[in-house]
């Protein structure tokens, strides 16, 4: 039997997971789940990355108590973050979240030397403020460039910390907005226009590379080692790449964010796309993923925080289904992004300071299913297809209210599942790179089987 390991990390948590065919079908294990999220430090929103290097090593050794070694492991995260290395190879820290607020300054400075039409034309990446190219803006501006001999994307920084090895994986850097859509690789007139070095930002490697094995100390202090490669190492990458898509149909990868869009074999960017901010992030097999961002979860899971997690999820859920009561917000509002209460914010939004939670919540709910809604109405637009069947992957595949009223509001059948899509997309790749699975169709007809029966 081989096994193998996605080590599928999220702004909220992380999972280990291991994975094997078994009679033609999937078979997946969780050995170890740790949280994470981002701290306040010095006024600004950072990432332990101590802590989340620590948690990688304790789920391997999870592995090894469970009397399982992995023969590939993986790793997935979200996009934009990452970490600077100095030239002794020290981390220049801190690792900025994406929720900080810094790069707000940085999004109309950057646009006075390219013009965000020039670099969506290039790039194909909807305009989003925390995008790393206006991070890295920030970046040189600080100064915090001039000692950086190397950038790793989370991921990528993490598989270093494993192997000892610096380069990037292709699908993450494509949330840059610094990678041209056509050649695949680092856009050499954008860095040269913002002064990014080529060198600084290294190689790109497509899903399915060796990055190397476990180096010595990592490999003494677990007892074993494994080969370390590169999934679709952006979290929604990999949930796409286990999604079983039908020609026309769209998915709708539900956690903490909302990614709503279909797979395109190119890049498509247009003056529509552009407009409708529609990003064309990379994928499995150089696929593209042509999708917009929504926040998601996120608003429900700051809500039960605010509650001191005394509500369940399915708890909020009927709350909100018992309300009856609900108005439209843009779940994509500034003040939705970090704010110290959700509720409250939420409140500020709708300007009703007197709104019942139930409300709050199902407020929420609808604004969700409606934001898809409309999405799917641009990509329709947009393509030129009729969108026949909506495929919902992740986590928040889970929640039925959701998955009704998106039903509802789209007109279309939904699906769900699987669940747990990002590491079951992750653990796809390395199937294929053992050779146990031959491609990606053939990985999707196993998920098919497996787990959509």
């Amino acid at each position: 039997m081989k096994y193998h390991l996605a080590i599928d990390i999220g702004a909220s948590g992380g999972r280990h997971i291991v994975g094997y065919i078994q009679n033609g079908l999937m078979q997946l294990r969780e050995v170890y789940r740790f949280e994470n999220s981002f701290k306040k430090e010095n006024g600004s929103l950072v990432w332990d990355t101590e802590l989340i290097f620590n948690e990688v090593v304790n789920g391997l050794r999870a592995c090894k108590n469970c009397g399982i070694v992995p023969e590939t492991v993986a790793i997935d995260t979200w996009g934009v973050d990452y970490v600077l290395l100095d030239e002794k190879k020290e981390e220049i820290l801190p690792a900025y979240c994406y929720r900080d607020g810094r790069t707000a300054e940085a999004v109309l400075k950057s646009e006075e030397i390219v013009p965000f039409e020039e670099l969506y034309e290039k790039t194909g990446i909807q305009k989003q403020s925390y995008n790393t190219v206006y991070q890295l803006f920030c970046e040189k501006e600080s100064g915090r460039l001039e000692t950086a001999k190397y950038f790793l994307m989370m991921p990528a920084y993490l598989s270093y910390k494993l192997t000892g090895v610096i380069f990037n994986e292709y699908t993450n850097c494509t949330t840059t907005a610094l990678v041209c859509a056509k050649t695949k690789d680092w856009d050499e007139t954008l860095l040269e226009r913002f002064g990014f070095e080529k060198e600084l930002l290294g190689r790109i490697a497509k899903p399915g590379t060796l990055v190397g094995d476990f180096k010595e100390e990592i490999r003494q202090e677990l007892g074993f080692s494994s080969k370390v490669v590169f999934c679709p190492s952006h979290d929604t990458a990999s949930a796409v790449a286990a999604c079983p898509l039908e020609k026309d149909s769209v998915y709708i990868s539900s956690g903490t964010w909302s990614l709503i869009g279909t797979e395109s074999e190119e890049a498509i960017i247009s003056e529509k796309s552009r407009t409708y901010n529609f990003a064309n992030e990379g994928g499995i097999d150089y696929r593209f993923r042509f999708l917009k961002n929504y926040m998601g979860m996120w608003l429900l899971q700051n809500i039960r925080k605010n509650l001191n997690n005394s509500l369940t999820y399915d708890e909020m859920m009927n709350l909100a289904k018992e309300s009856g009561e609900f108005y439209f917000i843009d779940v994509n509002a500034p003040s939705l992004v970090a704010p110290v209460n959700m509720i409250e914010a939420i409140k500020d939004l709708l300007q009703k300071p007197n709104l019942s939670l139930g409300a709050a919540i199902n407020s929420v709910y609808h604004s969700l299913a409606n934001s898809y809604a409309a999405a799917i109405k641009e990509i329709e637009n947009v393509t030129g297809k009729c969108i026949s069947s909506i495929h919902i992957v992740g986590g928040g595949s889970k929640d039925r209210y959701l998955n009704e009223l998106t039903e509802k509001y789209t007109g279309k059948p939904v699906s769900a599942g699987p669940v747990g899509a990002t590491a079951t997309g992750n653990l796809l790749s390395q199937f294929i790179f053992s050779g146990e699975i031959c491609n990606l169709d053939e990985a999707r007809e196993i998920i098919r089987k497996s787990f959509c029966a």
